[in-house]
């Protein structure tokens, strides 16, 4: 589904991606854990055209995706959920998702899109006239995750979801992130609560200033001494 070959990112003299590859493969739960200034955020905005690389590569589906802007990206099938959820605070919560849906222009598909949405986030349906910026962040975070939903991408991005959310709220979230993955998109997810991240991950990729310096099965890596101490507070 995704591959990335040799990425570097630099800002200015600083080089904040090293040369970094992996893979992700259709229909799998991938995280990408590290400290922070690690990196993670750095790789999904490169990853869908928000940042050009100094130089590597990005392939989507086998088409190389390196040099197209992010807006177009999104109708090749890749959805990214910002850090910091970005919802249009102005708008209502059915025109956020509305926006979401911008590539595509059958509206009757638009519409079964929106249905399924709401079947996920039944409290977006309850609060669909209300502004996105009156709603609580957890219920902000399923605005963002959505709206994503409603491009209804192949694969989606997800940068910290359950960052600054009650233990509840992330809960839910990290739910809603596996039936995401059975309904059949992939998903790559930048995570700082690193236990969660890993307990629904097949797969996970350690960042750590700008270089992959761990990867395996999830399950291996959460029982890894190394990752314990670092990542998970063991």
């Amino acid at each position: 589904m995704l591959e990335v070959k040799d990425l570097v990112v630099n800002y200015g003299m600083i080089q904040a991606l090293k040369g970094i590859s992996f893979e992700v493969n259709e229909g799998e739960v991938i995280a990408l854990i590290g400290a922070n200034g690690a990196g993670k955020t750095t790789t999904l905005q490169t990853i869908s055209g928000m940042l050009s690389p100094t130089s590597g590569q990005v392939l989507l589906k086998g088409q190389d995706i390196t040099k197209i802007p992010g807006h177009k990206i999104v109708s090749l099938g890749m959805a990214h959920v910002p850090e910091g959820r970005r919802v249009f605070a102005g708008m209502s919560v059915l025109e956020n998702l509305k926006m979401g849906a911008y590539t595509r222009s059958s509206k009757t598909e638009i519409s079964d899109s929106l249905e399924r949405v709401y079947e996920s986030f039944p409290r977006l349906k309850e609060r669909q006239s209300q502004l996105a910026g009156t709603l609580s962040g957890g219920e902000q975070q399923m605005l963002a995750m959505g709206r994503a939903l409603m491009s209804k991408p192949n694969i989606i991005l997800m940068d910290e979801p359950s960052m600054g959310l009650s233990p509840i709220y992330v809960e839910e979230i990290f739910n809603i992130i596996q039936s995401i993955s059975k309904e059949g998109t992939t998903v790559l997810l930048v995570e700082q609560n690193a236990k969660k991240a890993l307990a629904i991950a097949d797969r996970a990729y350690v960042l750590e200033t700008g270089n992959i310096v761990l990867s395996g099965d999830a399950n291996a890596l959460m029982n890894d001494d190394s990752i314990k101490k670092a990542y998970l507070g063991e």
